[in-house]
């Protein structure tokens, strides 16, 4: 089904996309070194929801009800204006040509790449839906407060399985989370009268300074710790000695019996081996349901439809 997407799309029409789009995103992390974290992110709340077709740039208009709207994306997904950036560029050079369904796949190689991440070739092709899906951003997208069993049915429900989950999740190696998505662990866990227990105390102690019981929910935290701003397998490394900062970060590793154990272990062990199963698992994930060939259309404007 996803014949069309190929690494070489635009070769003829448009074969400066990796410099242009490059250009954008050295600009735009050089003057905020979150740039990087937030266009991956893009990618992975747009293609979660009716495929990666660039549904979640588009603004509310006539008939349309933006995903920039569902719980998931208010006030946490950002970036929207780095990609317009993009856009505008690559509308210069060839116009016309360049969905923003492959210039968020691309965004995503290029900044995974800028930050010590592996490098690899991101299969293009994909074309703009008309039409945003807020309901289905509001169920399909991963809450940070799921359990296991949630978060699997999350991503099976695109086709990827355990090892996907772990390797995407390890896109957390950098960028920055609200206190509001993890305090819950810090205090009265599940109602417990006590912080969750997978929780490295010293580790504790800090995320407890950083957000105290009635603060301010929007103050930032680290996802990595060790190396907050870098591509590499430390997130790993923080999970198997209880530094994960989301619940559904350290429960890929707390969970005892879970498949995604062995796989955190062997990540944590092998930076090589995370990067091999992320560039597997970001390409798959990139190939969930692309708009090809006539469908769709190639917005001029990546926040409204033509």
């Amino acid at each position: 089904c996803n014949a069309q997407l190929s690494t070489t799309f635009y070769a003829t029409t448009c074969p400066n996309i990796s410099s242009v789009v490059l250009n954008v995103i050295q600009q735009a992390q050089r003057a905020d070194v979150r740039a990087a974290p937030k266009l991956i992110r893009l990618h992975f709340h747009d293609c979660f929801v009716d495929g990666c077709d660039g549904s979640l740039l588009l603004d509310n208009a006539d008939g349309i009800l933006s995903e920039k709207d569902a719980f998931p994306n208010a006030g946490s997904v950002d970036g929207f204006g780095i990609v317009d950036n993009m856009k505008t560029a690559l509308e210069s050079v060839c116009p016309g040509v360049v969905s923003c369904a492959d210039i968020l796949a691309l965004a995503s190689q290029i900044s995974v790449n800028l930050v010590g991440g592996p490098s690899y070739s991101v299969p293009l092709g994909r074309r703009d839906g008309r039409t945003a899906n807020r309901a289905g951003a509001n169920t399909e997208l991963p809450s940070p407060f799921a359990n296991l069993d949630e978060l699997r049915s999350n991503f099976s429900a695109k086709g990827l399985d355990s090892t996907d989950l772990v390797a995407l999740s390890g896109a957390h190696t950098f960028g920055r989370a609200k206190c509001n998505t993890f305090s819950h662990r810090l205090y009265n866990f599940a109602n417990s009268g006590g912080p969750d227990q997978t929780i490295e105390p010293t580790y504790l102690e800090t995320l407890r300074q950083t957000c105290p019981q009635n603060g301010a929910g929007t103050t930032l935290e680290n996802l990595d710790q060790s190396t907050p701003d870098e591509f590499d397998n430390e997130y790993f490394e923080n999970l198997q000695s209880g530094k994960g900062l989301l619940q559904t970060d350290q429960l890929l590793f707390s969970s005892t019996g879970s498949d995604t154990v062995a796989i955190v272990d062997r990540f944590g062990d092998s930076e090589t081996e995370f990067f091999d199963a992320f560039v597997r698992s970001i390409i798959k994930m990139g190939n969930i349901a692309p708009l090809t060939g006539t469908q769709g259309e190639i917005r001029a404007d990546c926040k409204r439809v033509n």
